[in-house]
């Protein structure tokens, strides 16, 4: 768990656990020998990967943004991936109950993204955080319900409820939902991918999903195989970029077990690394 303030705001990195992820998939083209020098792999060629989840307190909201796996996976996913579920444990331990939770942000909606936006109980699905508003882009939510390539990433009961009981908005593109916190498509892992930028104090950090899943996946052209238009993924790097490197975000990493969030520097030859961030951390 790691605290860090932009401007007025506050976040707090929690997590949901770690899972496994076959490394050739995360990595796509990019050769073992290279990314092998980056994470180290079973003897299965898979990969640690992190559920990385953030809570922004403004001072009028608590926010979270995205919500891990969860605990309600079919026997067979979780065979494969496991089930960590540490995230509400973890959000108590932040002093963080789910009644506190004022706005949940869903990136996209692939199953390891938004777990816990629901939970099972005696009458059925509901709402992990009782008073809390969702939001995820609206051509993300139709695509969910299209038979498409990434289809199986998919699990209705974590947000088709939420839209029936009115609890889920569907937003269209950019958009500033409250002050300070903005939401951007990103295409490339998926068509309506959004950021999260939270801007305070004249400083700025953005929740990038898994247009850059971890710190291993800098360089423009190491795109995951899992990303519906890799073409579309590298033009979306390098919008971000453009932006983040010359204006000192913070970018918070979905997937990196290790490293939830650095700000970003380009050297003489374009090679990009981590740079510890220029903001408070406690």
């Amino acid at each position: 768990m790691y605290r860090l303030a932009i401007g007025d705001f506050e976040l707090t990195s929690i997590s949901d656990g770690t899972y496994r992820l076959d490394g050739g998939a995360f990595f796509g083209v990019v050769p073992k020998t290279l990314w092998s020098k980056k994470v180290s792999s079973d003897n299965e060629n898979r990969v640690t990967t992190g559920l990385n989840s953030i809570v922004v307190r403004t001072g009028e909201k608590t926010l979270l943004i995205e919500t891990g796996i969860g605990n309600k996976l079919p026997e067979k996913m979780a065979e494969i991936y496991g089930q960590p579920a540490r995230l509400l444990d973890n959000l108590q331990s932040a002093g963080i109950s789910p009644e506190d939770i004022d706005v949940v942000i869903n990136s996209h909606l692939h199953f390891d993204h938004c777990g816990w936006n629901t939970v099972k109980g005696n009458g059925g699905l509901k709402p992990t955080f009782p008073r809390a508003r969702y939001y995820v882009q609206e051509g993300e939510f139709r695509h969910a319900h299209e038979k498409q390539r990434d289809s199986i990433s998919y699990l209705h009961e974590n947000y088709d409820s939420l839209l029936e009981s009115g609890k889920i908005e569907l937003v269209r593109g950019n958009r500033e939902i409250f002050p300070g916190i903005f939401l951007e498509v990103f295409p490339g892992h998926t068509r309506d991918m959004q950021a999260i930028i939270v801007c305070s104090g004249g400083k700025s950090a953005c929740y990038i999903s898994d247009l850059i899943p971890t710190s291993a996946h800098l360089d423009l052209n190491w795109v995951m195989a899992f990303d519906l238009y890799p073409l579309e993924t590298i033009d979306s790097r390098k919008r971000y970029y453009s932006r983040a490197i010359p204006e000192g975000w913070l970018t918070m990493f979905t997937h990196d077990p290790r490293v939830p969030w650095s700000c970003l520097e380009q050297d003489e030859r374009g090679k990009l690394a981590l740079k510890p961030p220029a903001v408070g951390i406690s």
